[in-house]
């Protein structure tokens, strides 16, 4: 279930806020959604230095049965050939 939440910001974050989601293309009450998602995570879980898109995708091609060396060999053919 979703609900409302009003915060109270300064104009100046708010602008950034803005200018960030529309940068990333993640609505602001996104944004805020992933930072509340990992104020309880594990400090293991959390890696910086990554962004929130590569953040969302990470571990995908664990799940595909594909090794990295298959990746690799696909990015080669893809932008080499």
């Amino acid at each position: 279930m979703q609900t409302k939440l009003t915060l109270r910001l300064e104009d100046a974050l708010i602008r950034k806020a803005k200018k960030f989601s529309k940068r990333t293309g993640k609505s602001v009450s996104m944004i805020v959604a992933d930072y509340f998602e990992k104020l309880d995570a594990p400090p293991s879980e959390e890696i910086e230095g990554i962004t929130p898109k590569v953040a969302t995708i990470r571990g995908l091609l664990k799940r595909t049965g594909s090794e990295e060396e298959d990746y690799y060999r696909h990015i080669e053919e893809k932008y080499l050939n």
